[in-house]
């Protein structure tokens, strides 16, 4: 095996780990989800089920990125290439910064409200 070969296999790991980490993490909630149903209202049952799914979503999304800069500099590192990542990345990066949103109700460059902690 070369290098090349290599480096495509760990890019292929990691994109299969951060499928693996939304799946499982929706998964989990799902479970939760219905375990909560039992003792809890379905509106907080839901929200945690949400929450689940955004912790999910956002640190898939982090190792899809990192797939994404494994491949992209050590296979392909032409300018359309690194162009094309720069793209991902941005649009991974407002996604993650939508759904930590959702999650907590302010931007997380924000500092966190006085009632947080």
């Amino acid at each position: 095996m070369n290098q090349i070969e290599i480096i495509r296999g760990v890019s292929d790991v990691m994109d299969a780990l951060g499928v693996a980490v939304v799946s499982l993490g929706v998964l989990w909630g799902l479970f939760i989800f219905i375990k909560e149903l039992i003792t809890q209202s379905v509106d907080i049952a839901y929200k945690g089920f949400r929450i689940q799914i955004v912790r999910s979503l956002i640190l898939g999304l982090e190792v899809l990125v990192a797939g994404d800069v494994i491949r992209t500099v050590a296979i392909s590192p032409t300018l359309t290439s690194v162009a094309v990542l720069g793209a991902i990345v941005l649009i991974r990066c407002f996604l993650s910064w939508s759904l930590t949103l959702e999650i907590d109700g302010r931007w997380p460059w924000q500092p966190p409200r006085k009632d947080e902690g």
